[in-house]
């Protein structure tokens, strides 16, 4: 088959976007600079600034000094261009947020909905809302809405249409995407919640800089997000990064999944609770109860209460063994650990963590890797999911596909 060639309209939106995306991702930049990263020439590079100066997506910010010449103009993009909206499913509520082209956050709405107590199209109903309301809110801005993405707690299937397949809140092959759009009239894109931390982490967190990572979210659930040469690794059906669901006990405790011995359920949030209370009879756990307010008290026990502190110690091993399985299968530079629970525990197991990891992995890779707390605390499945949105645009060249301002949104019902 003959390989379709490229047009003028194509060639020029590969060089917008060889452009755009080093003046985000490492801005402000001088056009000599841009040059020598992109590889396009310097006619090219001035030409397609140019355009972008006059549609304001991308600014000046200022001069600096040359060697032996006339100070060179400074670059970036625009932060107030447009906004971005990322949204974290997550098992216990629903966060929203809203973002100009800074990542500053200019919105913020949380909603206590548990998702698997709803059919999807109440839950889509909610989201739609809060996103209509945050942006009436915003609408004195006359900002652009760039668009909607949106991070969930299961696997993401990419077949013609984004399908959400996630168990653990009764959802399977749901369009989302679809869905959210059609109610909001904005773009929307769906990631699984873990890989979108993972993008967060590494653009802007602990793992910038690197390019073989492992990002992992330790949550209600517990997941990852495998960066092989600054790329994500999806898999055949981008399922890859269900670390929570790899084997730590032969034969151990049930998991949600339907498999035992699963690293989810020893360090998973409510797995950690549902522990402490089977090994001391002390402990009465509600019904109904808030997972990271009872984390909170489970590490604070461990301080003074043996018990407590042989769960963590045990808990520690685990994550230890789990991360040095990840260290001896993918050689990573670099393993960050963040979601709530990951960064709670993360805090005064990090050591302990270490120590395992050390004593588990073949010596020389484990030499080779850090491991380390995410940097960009709870927000950071939402702030990735609104990256998908400044993804898109980056690799679009800055086109406005479906863009709409603030004032023309109107939420529209699903059912």
């Amino acid at each position: 088959m003959m390989k379709q060639r490229m047009t003028v309209r194509d060639v020029r939106r590969v060089n917008r976007a060889a452009v755009l995306r080093p003046l985000f991702l490492s801005g402000p930049l001088n056009r000599v600079l841009l040059g020598e990263m992109t590889g396009l020439s310097s006619a090219s590079v001035t030409n397609v600034v140019s355009d972008l100066l006059n549609e304001g997506l991308v600014i000046e910010a200022g001069t600096e000094e040359s060697e032996g010449g006339r100070p060179r103009v400074l670059l970036k993009v625009n932060p107030a261009f447009g906004v971005a909206i990322g949204v974290d499913v997550g098992e216990t509520g629903i966060r929203i947020e809203a973002f100009d082209l800074s990542m500053r956050e200019i919105g913020r709405a949380v909603l206590v909905v548990h998702p698997q107590e709803h059919d999807p199209g109440t839950v889509i109903e909610h989201i739609a809302g809060a996103v209509t309301e945050m942006l009436a809110r915003l609408d004195g801005s006359h900002r652009r809405v760039l668009g909607v993405g949106v991070g969930v707690p299961g696997v993401v299937e990419y077949d013609g249409e984004s399908l959400v397949h996630a168990p653990n809140i009764g959802w399977n092959g749901v369009p989302l995407a679809r869905m959210l759009s059609d109610a909001v009239a904005l773009p929307t894109l769906v990631e699984n919640g873990a890989k979108s931390q993972g993008q967060a982490e590494m653009w802007f967190g602990a793992g910038r800089g690197a390019r073989y990572a492992i990002v992992a979210l330790i949550g209600t659930g517990v997941g990852a997000a495998i960066f092989s040469d600054g790329s994500l690794y999806r898999g055949a059906a981008s399922s890859a990064g269900e670390w929570g669901h790899t084997a730590i006990v032969a034969g151990g405790r049930p998991c949600r999944c339907g498999g035992q011995g699963c690293l989810e359920a020893y360090v998973g949030g409510p797995a950690l609770i549902e522990q402490w209370a089977e090994v001391d009879k002390r402990i009465r756990v509600p019904a109904s109860y808030d997972e990271e307010e009872w984390l909170d008290k489970l590490i604070a026990a461990g301080l003074a209460n043996p018990v407590a502190a042989a769960l963590l110690q045990q808990t520690a091993f685990y994550l230890g063994v789990a991360v040095a399985n990840l260290v001896n299968l993918f050689n990573p530079q670099r393993i960050v650990v963040g979601g709530w629970a990951g960064l709670k525990l993360g805090r005064s197991l990090l050591p302990q963590v270490r120590q395992a990891l050390t004593s588990q992995a073949l010596a020389y890779p484990a030499s080779r890797v850090s491991v380390e707390l995410g940097q960009l605390g709870p927000d950071a499945v939402a702030l990735g999911a609104s990256t998908l949105v400044i993804d898109q645009l980056l690799a679009d060249g800055g086109a406005l596909n479906g863009v709409r301002h603030a004032a023309s949104l109107q939420v529209r019902h699903t059912s």
